[in-house]
């Protein structure tokens, strides 16, 4: 085996994993944000998260990915320990499908069909549909391309690697070393480096299908090694829990404890039978299809074997990895490892900014309550409540600022343009709370009541708010366009209300029929009503324009300051006759 030899053979795994890299990226932006809310609904009970975790295996090609992306969501806390154990035994069923995908290379026939099968002959055409593909305007379509010419890439670097080796068969001392891989322990060590130095099973179970061309490996040679591929992927989950919270620490343990005892458990069970039985096929040799069928065969077997007993293994992780009284409150929102999986991590961003709405539009409601029934306990919960909108927002902000800079589709982009701009204004109508908050705090601590004119005022201007808030929140909470329509035109009811109740203020000032303090606290109230719900206006137009994809046109805004929405003049009209003084 020369230096050529050498090059071709690292060069075919670059196209290798490469290729794997980006049709992984591909189906996962094709499932898109469907991932989470499956992760989320599917993992009730033991079969449905294993039928998921082989699913979603099946689909993005690599055990490793998804059990980095359950690390995050155990860190995030969206995923339980127990929940995450069925999918973790799945996906050691899953990734036996790209070993399936790549036994086509043993494929040997005259017939013109069998020939095609053959990847070396329809990888060439699967590159070309992919490329037209990703041509097209299309969002699903670039993403069945990309698939494509992932897939072709990868077959081609089984076809480099498989070349690079045959030579191998002709070197008598390739074949003494071979030989010594008969002993299981040496076997499985093999299996375990090879696959934790390229952190993937797939990759080292393809190396391992192009070697057997050479006829230099037998089965009793190529078991062990599999099976130690089977811990070595778990590398790559050890790596990503540096740096979690305890219980996504336990999803790697997990991982590890179930790939160590059911390998420990089959080679027990085979070579006790082998001394027993003395099976012939050990030293037959094995090709590219008999590695998948034995891959296939160790992994149902040690999830059939310890799927029963999967509470035992995650009592094990939870011995290993033991929580502090304290830990509960640790628990870290939108983990970093989520952004491996870009569409499951902007969909637990949306989600969190819902939260962050409702915490924000709560604590609104409740200092616009405290105006007239004041209390020091709820004035204090609106600041810690504050706090906890902040911190929402820094961190949204932070993984959407990384996610904007991901391979998003079209519509991805959009959703975090929509978030960004949102996020803001949700922060700042929490904000305003304090301002409310501050002001009945004052109006207590003075006790000073508004006149009844100006109370009657006021309480008209508190229905409209309470209803801008109603519409903003459920148009947001839903993405409920129909819904949002309705926000623009009660906030210029609100704007009208504001100068009303200003203007007449004034009157009353002049009259003596208030205080300066009276009037002060009066007008700075009303300001701040007029604020928030400035901020409302600006989550719903920004909803409806990324709706109507003219975000950055101002569309909506054009047509109501034209005239021409017809739409906003009868809301208008009606919210205006509800809402008057």
């Amino acid at each position: 085996m020369d230096i050529f030899s050498i090059i071709t053979l690292l060069g075919g795994l670059a196209f290798f994993l490469y290729g794997m890299s980006v049709m992984s990226q591909g189906l996962e932006r094709l499932a898109g944000s469907k991932l989470e809310s499956i992760l989320r609904t599917m993992t009730s009970s033991k079969l449905r998260s294993l039928g998921l975790g082989v699913g979603i295996t099946a689909l993005i090609q690599s055990s490793s990915a998804v059990t980095v992306m359950l690390v995050g969501l155990v860190n995030s806390g969206i995923m339980t320990l127990d929940g995450s154990v069925g999918v973790i035994m799945g996906s050691n069923i899953g990734t036996t499908v790209t070993a399936w995908l790549l036994s086509l290379i043993g494929i040997e026939s005259s017939n013109v069909f069998v020939q095609l099968l053959k990847p070396k002959n329809f990888s060439p055409i699967i590159a070309i549909i992919g490329v037209i593909m990703m041509m097209s305007k299309t969002t699903r379509k670039k993403d069945i391309g990309t698939i494509f010419v992932g897939f072709a890439l990868l077959m081609y670097g089984m076809e480099f690697m498989s070349e690079a080796m045959k030579p191998l068969a002709e070197i008598p001392e390739f074949t003494s070393i071979l030989t010594a891989f008969n002993n299981p322990m040496l076997g499985i060590l093999t299996g375990l480096v090879l696959t934790a130095i390229i952190q993937s099973s797939s990759a080292s179970i393809g190396i391992l299908q192009a070697l057997s061309l050479t006829n230099g490996l037998t089965y009793g040679i190529a078991i062990p090694i599999i099976m130690g591929q089977n811990i070595g992927t778990c590398v790559t989950a050890l790596l990503s829990s540096i740096g979690v919270n305890k219980s996504a620490k336990r999803v790697a343990v997990l991982h590890v404890t179930f790939n160590i005892v059911g390998t420990l458990i089959c080679l027990v069970i085979f070579y006790t039978a082998n001394m027993i039985f003395k099976f012939s096929f050990v030293d037959d040799g094995i090709g590219p299809v008999g590695i998948a069928i034995v891959h296939s065969v160790f992994n149902l077997t040690t999830t059939t074997l310890l799927l029963p007993f999967s509470k035992k293994l995650v009592k094990i992780a939870e011995r290993i990895i033991r929580v502090d009284e304290e830990y509960e409150e640790s628990i870290q929102f939108l983990d970093d490892r989520l952004l491996n999986t870009p569409s499951v991590a902007l969909k637990e961003a949306s989600n969190k900014t819902k939260e962050m709405a409702e915490i924000s539009f709560k604590n609104i409601d409740d200092a616009i309550g405290l105006v007239k029934n004041y209390s020091e306990v709820k004035y204090h919960k609106i600041l810690e409540e504050e706090n906890r909108v902040d911190r929402y927002e820094d961190r949204l902000n932070a993984i959407l600022i990384k996610l904007s800079a991901a391979d998003l589709t079209d519509k991805d982009s959009a959703e975090i343009t929509k978030l960004l701009h949102c996020i803001g204004d949700i922060e700042r109508i929490s904000d305003l709370s304090i301002n409310v908050a501050d002001i009945a705090k004052n109006l207590k601590a003075k006790n000073i009541k508004f006149s009844d004119k100006a109370g009657e005022e006021l309480e008209v201007l508190t229905a409209a708010m309470q209803k801008v808030l109603e519409n903003t929140l459920f148009a947001y909470r839903n993405d409920d366009i129909d819904v949002a329509i309705k926000v623009e035109p009660v906030e210029e009811v609100i704007d009208d209300l504001v100068a009303t109740l200003k203007a007449n203020h004034i009157i009353r000032l002049k009259k003596g029929q208030c205080t300066i303090d009276q009037g002060l606290l009066f007008v700075d109230l009303v300001t701040n009503y007029e604020r928030i719900s400035d901020h409302c206006s600006n989550i719903a137009v920004t909803l409806i324009e990324i709706d109507r994809d003219s975000f950055g046109a101002h569309e909506y805004m054009t047509k109501i300051k034209s005239q021409e929405d017809k739409d906003f003049a009868r809301l208008y009209a009606k919210y205006s006759k509800q809402y008057h003084v």
